[in-house]
């Protein structure tokens, strides 16, 4: 998604990105050049966003155990 540098050399992060990485007003942001030249653009604080998996993790409970399972799948009634 393009975005246009003002003459200031401002320029608008789209509110995906903002959304992705937590940025709000105040928030600091960092650039950096990778290996392969490319910018990433970063919360300037280290943090990062929890994965969007982390709201669901540990949620179903531990479950079976191995021996069970394999009990079930033996049909074992032991």
């Amino acid at each position: 998604m393009p975005t246009k540098v003002t003459s200031n050399g401002r320029m608008t992060i789209p509110k995906w990105v903002r959304d992705y990485l937590g940025i709000a007003a105040g928030t600091e942001v960092a650039f950096r050049r990778a290996a392969d030249g490319s910018i990433i653009i970063e919360r300037a604080d280290g943090t990062r966003p929890p994965s969007r998996l982390s709201k669901v993790r540990g949620i179903a409970g531990s479950g079976p155990s191995t021996d069970e399972i394999m009990a079930m799948l033996r049909d074992d009634d032991s």
